[in-house]
């Protein structure tokens, strides 16, 4: 069975759905603006239809808490406090923390408030670059060494603005998998916009097979499978969002101490890891290591791919 990117899906096909493919049933819905799927390793159709609604349920709330695009949540509070302390709930804190860890550990590149450089590039094929002046200006926006964390309050000076989406949505795998897991024995697997978690081998020993995009055709073809029983995988990479300029390539990955995309960054780099959080962040700060990329990986003792 291979688990790739979910099927596409009309822009309007937002209820879920629930088919049997082989010997598994796949369930799939939209959320965190992408196609999601759950695959159940059973005969049960009720049991995983139940799964299926607890996945949805529990992406949906995710995302509802951690857009930065909605005007009613703890994001938008944050983003519009003027630079007064906002005290946030401990699931909030503790990805926080974990976003500053990943701060430290890549040398202050994986930064979560890189956002304000997304206000200048804008990655649609096409050619324009900003200005030097305009990134400057934007760079005064952006830098967590210039955000006050302690004690469950953030302090986000005025004009600067917080990106979860570094960490959501693989946050949204792990914990959907922990509740899923706590109401079946079943196998099954979380994909959320291909970032994974599988939660055992299925029937027979079975391995979950996953299919990762060719970034030269993505979409179209896969490049190579990866088997594995358990754990989290995630992709990052340059493949579908980019600019040519002056005869050059530039992926949306961003340079937050430039303002600029990162040089020479992999096109695709995969990670299989203990969870989908760890893959996740792994990968990107790999991408951020630009041509020192599979240097990094090696150093953290991961199973990983580069393209």
């Amino acid at each position: 069975m291979s688990a790739t990117r979910p099927a596409a899906r009309p822009p309007d096909a937002t209820a879920a759905s629930l088919e049997r493919v082989e010997d598994t049933f796949v369930g799939r819905f939209v959320a965190m603006a992408g196609p999601c799927e759950v695959l159940v390793d059973t005969d049960d159709r009720a049991s995983a239809a139940a799964l299926l609604r607890v996945a949805e349920r529990e992406a949906r709330r995710i995302e509802h808490k951690f857009s930065r695009y909605r005007p009613d949540n703890l994001v938008h509070r944050i983003h519009h406090s003027g630079g007064r302390p906002v005290r946030v709930d401990e699931e909030t804190a503790l990805l926080l923390d974990y976003a500053a860890t990943c701060h430290e550990v890549s040398d202050g590149m994986f930064d979560i408030t890189s956002g304000a450089l997304r206000r200048i590039w804008k990655f649609d094929g096409g050619e324009r670059v900003p200005s030097q002046a305009q990134v400057q200006e934007a760079l005064r926006h952006v830098g967590w060494h210039r955000v006050t964390w302690k004690d469950s309050t953030l302090t986000l000076p005025a004009g600067m603005e917080i990106d979860l989406g570094g960490v959501g949505k693989e946050y949204a795998v792990d914990h959907t998998a922990v509740l899923l897991a706590g109401q079946t024995r079943d196998a099954f697997l979380v994909n959320f916009g291909g970032d994974l978690f599988a939660s055992g081998a299925r029937r027979g020993a079975r391995p979950w097979g996953v299919g990762i995009d060719d970034p030269e055709r993505t979409g179209q073809a896969v490049l190579y499978h990866i088997e594995f029983a358990r754990g989290g995988l995630a992709t990052s990479g340059n493949a579908r969002r980019f600019i040519r300029h002056e005869g050059k390539w530039l992926g949306h990955i961003l340079d937050p101490k430039t303002g600029w995309p990162v040089e020479d960054a992999p096109r695709s780099v995969t990670v299989l890891d203990r969870t989908c959080l760890e893959a996740g962040s792994l990968s990107t700060m790999a991408c951020l290591q630009g041509p020192r990329a599979r240097e990094f990986l090696e150093q953290q003792g991961v199973e990983f791919r580069i393209v």
